[in-house]
């Protein structure tokens, strides 16, 4: 049986200021454009998962040189921040995807195999989980 589980506490993080170099300020952010096809996607998806993953726009994830970039995480799992991205309704149902995936994880660990498509390559970084204060209290006597 598998234990019933809460995606509420995955973040697909989306960076709003995201814009590939040749793009202008004039025209709006790449990174707007696909916060906005992920909220569509979420909103009217065949996927029932999708609706329980916090979704959030943020201005500058300091991935400048990657736009677009976006990142997973939660609290007690293993973050990722993935770059070289481009709005599409594809690249949104696959964010969407890859956040249930990231949530399912005991560890919040994307192997790259198992990630969407999208999302084998391109990734920025990947940072270990937070630790907690009992944990860094121990670590901290040694």
């Amino acid at each position: 049986m598998t234990p019933k589980t809460d995606l509420s506490t995955t973040e697909l993080i989306i960076c709003t200021t995201c814009r590939p170099a040749e793009n202008t300020r004039d025209q709006r952010a790449a990174g707007d454009i696909l916060l906005e096809a992920v909220q569509t996607a979420q909103a009217f998806g065949d996927q029932p998962e999708w609706a329980a993953i916090h979704v959030r726009g943020v201005a500058c994830t300091a991935g400048c040189s990657r736009a677009c970039t976006v990142a997973f995480q939660a609290p007690g799992k293993h973050s990722f921040q993935f770059g070289d991205l481009t709005p599409s309704e594809d690249a949104a149902r696959q964010l969407l995807d890859c956040a249930v995936m990231h949530f399912r994880a005991p560890d919040g660990n994307l192997p790259r195999d198992a990630r969407p498509a999208l999302l084998r390559s391109g990734i920025l970084c990947r940072l270990p989980p937070t630790r907690s204060s009992a944990e860094s209290n121990h670590d901290a006597g040694r």
